[in-house]
């Protein structure tokens, strides 16, 4: 069941009742000429069990910890901002699963070659969807990037996919041949960042309700990174993301300031249409089959991660 994604941008109160996210607003509550049944009237609540992910980006939100605790035990990621806005924290359950240790140790004990053989299916992936993004939405050539998508091997040990990034990147904005990517970069970095952050959670939720964890990745292993496996899973699902930039920034071509009527358009991400392992289903249900798939590859009943293609 696809799960919902709520965004608080404004001061609120949040806390829990009876198994519901309840919102409160503070100029409402802090009103003394407005009566108490026009408070309660003023309340919305959520049902806790159809949540997913949860953003919280304003500096005055108030949350209790009891709701912290129900959103958690219930899969849902939670999503902190800084003071920019722009997403810098993500709260995840530690028991995810009823036999994560069992799955823990399956995914320990992932021999060095088979990390290798995900991570040529990983990168194959990506640079495939990164194909697509190109076809459906410029006149650039593709046939080198569906060729390399086609070569990678064992780990990528060509380093096929940055060779495929350098073109895609110099490629995907044809109205923007200058830009460059980098987190720091101008937009559409901003936007890139942002939808990113929201997949990277979508992602890290799926990896620990499976039971697996998302610190030990398949390739990447940096010590200070605690989502290394997120950030792996998430390759091929990344295109996803810069089609629905692309669609954003038609009539905006230079947005500096990520309004809340843009990041209202990039919290669709985990409801955009995919397809994957031959029908069509919600990211963030397609995420799960991937999530899945991963597991069976770890214990060793599959070989193949299932990834979604444009």
């Amino acid at each position: 069941m696809i799960k919902r994604t709520l965004y608080f941008g404004n001061p609120a109160y949040l806390s829990l009742r009876n198994g519901q996210l309840v919102l409160r607003l503070p100029e409402v509550e802090s009103n003394g000429t407005l009566s108490e049944g026009f408070k309660r009237d003023a309340e919305r609540t959520f049902p806790i069990e159809d949540l997913g992910v949860v953003i919280l980006d304003d500096r005055r939100i108030t949350i209790t910890q009891a709701l912290v605790a129900a959103l958690v035990a219930k899969n849902c990621a939670v999503v902190t901002c800084d003071s920019t806005r722009m997403p810098c924290g993500l709260i995840l359950p530690l028991d995810g699963h009823s036999v994560q240790t069992e799955r823990f140790k399956a995914q320990i004990g992932c021999s060095r070659p088979l990390q290798k053989q995900l991570w040529q299916q990983t990168v194959a992936a990506k640079i495939a969807n990164q194909a697509a993004v190109l076809e459906q939405t410029t006149h650039a050539e593709t046939g080198n990037m569906r060729a390399w998508a086609c070569d990678v091997r064992s780990d990528d040990t060509a380093n096929l996919e940055a060779r495929a990034a350098a073109y895609y990147w110099r490629n995907v904005f044809p109205d923007n041949p200058q830009f460059v990517r980098d987190r720091e970069g101008e937009s559409p970095n901003n936007l890139l960042n942002y939808g990113y952050a929201i997949l990277r959670a979508v992602v890290a939720r799926s990896l620990v309700g499976t039971g697996l964890l998302p610190t030990l990745g398949i390739h990447h292993h940096n010590k200070y990174n605690a989502y290394c496996l997120a950030d792996d899973i998430m390759e091929p699902y990344r295109p996803f993301v810069d089609l629905l930039v692309k669609r954003i920034i038609v009539t905006q071509p230079h947005i500096d300031e990520l309004t809340t009527s843009i990041k209202r358009e990039l919290l669709s991400i985990p409801t955009l249409d995919v397809r994957i392992d031959g029908h069509r289903s919600p990211l963030m249900v397609a995420v799960d089959t991937t999530t899945t798939s991963l597991l069976r590859c770890f214990t060793g009943e599959k070989k193949r991660i299932i990834y979604p293609f444009l």
